[in-house]
């Protein structure tokens, strides 16, 4: 007999969305890892530097970050407790890469970019890892 709650409409619509979005980062992580030069040199300079003088550790929390996420939201969606962990695992390589972009790479200064975007993946790192520990605590997931 099993002491899982059903989830919610919410819980699905929620999870669905997470999913896509995760799907986007994958993708965002393999459009940059397989980026040619040729395609870089299409990028404004600020961009060019940013990508030319990434270092692998950065690259490597970005995957962590994306793929962690990613199966995260697969556990999520399957109901299974794991994806605490691996959103958790996805949250620590969202703060390790933006921890380079700026305070290590002035990320704001070389791409001239505003900063709203980076923070926002940070939010969105911690609301799936409290969302996936609520819904376990709601017996949603386990």
């Amino acid at each position: 007999m099993s002491n899982t709650t059903k989830p919610t409409t919410l819980f699905w619509v929620i999870g669905i969305i997470d999913l896509i979005w995760n799907i986007i980062g994958v993708g965002a992580y393999l459009t940059q890892t397989y980026m040619t030069k040729e395609t870089l040199g299409l990028l404004p300079e600020g961009d060019q530097n940013f990508y030319n003088n990434l270092p692998a550790w950065v690259t490597g929390a970005f995957a962590i970050a994306v793929f962690s996420g990613f199966i995260g939201c697969i556990a999520l969606l399957m109901r299974k407790k794991i994806a605490i962990m691996l959103f958790t695992l996805s949250l620590i390589g969202v703060l390790v890469q933006q921890l380079y972009s700026f305070f290590l790479q002035d990320y704001i200064e070389i791409t001239m970019i505003r900063t709203i975007g980076p923070f926002f993946l940070i939010i969105i790192a911690f609301f799936l890892m409290w969302y996936a520990k609520a819904q376990r605590a709601n017996n949603v997931i386990s």
